[in-house]
């Protein structure tokens, strides 16, 4: 069961105890206030989870990406983002000869990497180098608003758990917001148009079992007209 939380916008007070002062929140003459638009989390302290805004790398981050650029050494993707990653050709899962990079990546396409490191002037390096990273050759990728991934995945996987038993569907979900499925193209359709309903409604309660409900009825629509 989803718990009830509280929308806030910036300057909401959220509490008098500064040493409960979290993530999205400031302190002003000892009480704690809110920095963000964004829905309240007091599980543990005060933080307030965005529900808008540009996603900002971080270390260890696994995103999708789109080649835009490419240099002798370096491929630049778009990660939907106000910084681009770069890739180096080290961080390529194959020995890559820097006179043929087109060979190996080429302009639009999709990769999974990784958030290598984040420098203070936010230079993002990415890797390719884990089994999970790839180039995505085949399937559909939508964008969502990043704070809403969270909401996609679920508590403890959940959410994403059920999409894919269900609809039968491969998705990899990126932390950019960035989300990649592929199978058979009427379960895909379902699914992105599940995905946006997640995303409209991520800030209600008791989303689990709504889906869980519109997937079942959408299904069965399906069935009734094959």
């Amino acid at each position: 069961m989803d718990m009830e939380r509280e929308i806030v916008v910036p300057g909401d007070m959220l509490g008098e105890d500064p040493k409960l002062a979290g993530i999205g929140t400031y302190v002003q003459d000892g009480r704690v206030y809110s920095a963000n638009y964004g829905l309240v989390d007091r599980r543990t302290n005060i933080k307030v989870i965005p529900l808008s805004g540009r996603y900002i790398p971080a270390r260890g981050d696994l995103v999708i990406g789109k080649i835009v650029d490419m240099t002798f050494s370096n491929w630049f993707a778009d990660i939907n983002s106000p910084y681009e990653g770069m890739l180096h050709i080290s961080e390529f899962p194959e020995r890559v000869d820097p006179a043929n990079m087109g060979k190996y990546l080429h302009i639009g396409e999709l990769i999974i990497a990784r958030v290598e490191d984040v420098d203070p002037t936010m230079k993002v390096e990415l890797t390719m180098r884990d089994e999970h990273l790839r180039i995505l050759k085949q399937g559909r990728v939508i964008d969502i608003s990043h704070v809403k991934i969270p909401r996609v995945i679920g508590r403890n996987g959940s959410m994403i758990s059920m999409l894919k038993k269900d609809l039968n569907v491969s998705i990899f979900v990126g932390q950019n917001g960035r989300i990649w499925m592929k199978g058979d193209d009427k379960y895909v359709d379902l699914a992105i148009r599940t995905v946006f309903k997640i995303e409209r409604e991520a800030h209600t309660s008791g989303l689990t079992d709504k889906i869980k409900e519109y997937i079942s009825t959408e299904l069965e629509q399906l069935r009734n007209t094959t």
